[in-house]
């Protein structure tokens, strides 16, 4: 067993350059290599999710800036409604009063109309009732006279 302990006593000091070298290349890795790719990734992270965490953000006020513009057009279509159904309201009142009016007219052109039809029909009758005379005179002599061509009364043949 001495034997044993001996050379591995032997062969720890033989491998000591070795640990020395390997302890020395970690460190050189370790600062030249590792940290900077450390760092590197850690900044990338940083960057990933920090543009991850903007375009949320940038998400987020672009769906309130959809939420206002939603709002703004339901606002714009019911100032639009209400304006159409004023501009409705007004054209009905307008349309009613100049039926009105045409109406007024109409029935003033008709009493008119009605009043010369009267007018005209007194006048008629005024100077017809002279001829109606005279016609009825005319007829009753035609009837009941005898003529002299031995007709009889009337001057239908007997």
């Amino acid at each position: 067993m001495g034997q044993i302990t001996s050379q591995l006593g032997q062969l720890l000091v033989q491998s000591i350059p070795t640990i020395v070298l390997v302890l020395f290349l970690v460190a050189f890795l370790n600062r030249l290599f590792f940290t900077p790719l450390s760092r590197t990734l850690e900044a990338r992270t940083k960057a990933t999710s920090g543009a991850l965490a903007e375009a949320r953000r940038q998400a987020d006020r672009a769906a309130e800036k959809f939420q206002e513009y939603e709002k703004a057009i339901q606002s714009a279509r019911q100032a639009i409604y209400h304006r159409r159904e004023e501009v409705r309201r007004i054209s009905l009142s307008e349309r009613d009063s100049k039926l009105q009016a045409a109406r007024g007219r109409a029935e003033a052109l008709v009493n008119d109309a009605q009043a010369d039809l009267d007018k005209q029909t007194v006048i008629a009758k005024a100077e017809m009732a002279p001829a109606v005379q005279s016609l009825a005179t005319e007829v009753t002599v035609a009837l009941f006279t005898p003529h002299l061509s031995g007709r009889g009364p009337g001057g239908v043949q007997a």
